[in-house]
């Protein structure tokens, strides 16, 4: 598929069902209970968990999220993806779609603590061999915030993203998205520990970087990516290792 046909799937699924349920809202709505948002990204790599998904390659990457005043929320995101043909030339899935589900809010005296549960489900429409073992994923997640700082647990009832008998496999994440009041700059650290069910495919990630709002709903980020995972697990039928240090850029137009 090429990148502009599948720039128009990812448009077609993310960008329509936004616009659609928007022109359905009045106004008021839109800004008082309810809010819907879309967004398209146009990234140097699609990383994940410190992982490439892409093989190091450009990824375009767009979806919607809906929220009530109440705190429930739903959305969907995808993107392009080649890791799966990576790791087997018999599988052809050229896309990561993502729906999820959750209730966030802040809470305490100063309104600065806030708390996110919800349930996320990763699909890979696609053809599969026979006994191929199919990435679906489902994790169940919690986290918990203060001001910038906030940490994140996700668990995995299922099989986690391929990997045979990886069933309770988690993912714990610290963050912290500090605004810099200088050029509209905020600085983005992040590490995070990836628990496999599965021997040596356990790792840790980490990032550091900037975001720069550029107005009229684009962002601009940058950063650099890097992780200790294993290389005899992670790397791909090419020879390449997918959890190698980067430097990576992204564009995002929200809407």
């Amino acid at each position: 598929m090429t990148l502009s046909r599948l720039a128009a799937a990812i448009l077609m699924a993310a960008s329509m069902p936004a616009i659609a349920l928007v022109s359905a809202l009045p106004a008021a709505a839109q800004t008082a209970e309810h809010t819907l948002t879309g967004n398209l990204s146009l990234a140097t790599d699609y990383r994940y968990r410190g992982i490439t998904q892409t093989d190091r390659r450009p990824a375009i990457q767009g979806g919607f999220d809906y929220s009530h005043a109440s705190g429930f929320y739903f959305g969907n995101w995808n993107s392009s993806i080649s890791w799966l043909s990576d790791s087997n030339d018999a599988v052809s899935a050229p896309i990561e779609m993502d729906f999820y589900a959750g209730l966030k809010n802040t809470f305490g005296a100063d309104g600065r603590w806030s708390y996110d549960l919800g349930v996320l489900q990763y699909y890979y429409p696609g053809d599969y061999p026979a006994n191929f073992t199919r990435p679906y994923t489902t994790e169940i997640y919690a986290g918990v915030g203060y001001g910038p700082v906030s940490f994140k647990y996700s668990y995995a009832p299922t099989n986690l993203f391929g990997f045979a008998d990886s069933k309770h496999s988690w993912y714990a994440d610290l963050s912290a998205n500090v605004p810099l009041d200088v050029w509209g700059l905020t600085l983005n650290a992040h590490v995070g520990y990836q628990k496999v069910q599965v021997a040596n495919a356990s790792y840790v990630d980490w990032k550091i970087g900037l975001t720069r709002d550029l107005g009229n709903g684009f962002a601009l980020a940058v950063a650099y990516i890097d992780t200790n995972a294993d290389r005899t697990v992670y790397t791909n039928a090419g020879g390449r290792y997918m959890g190698r240090g980067t430097a990576w850029a992204s564009l995002t137009k929200t809407f």
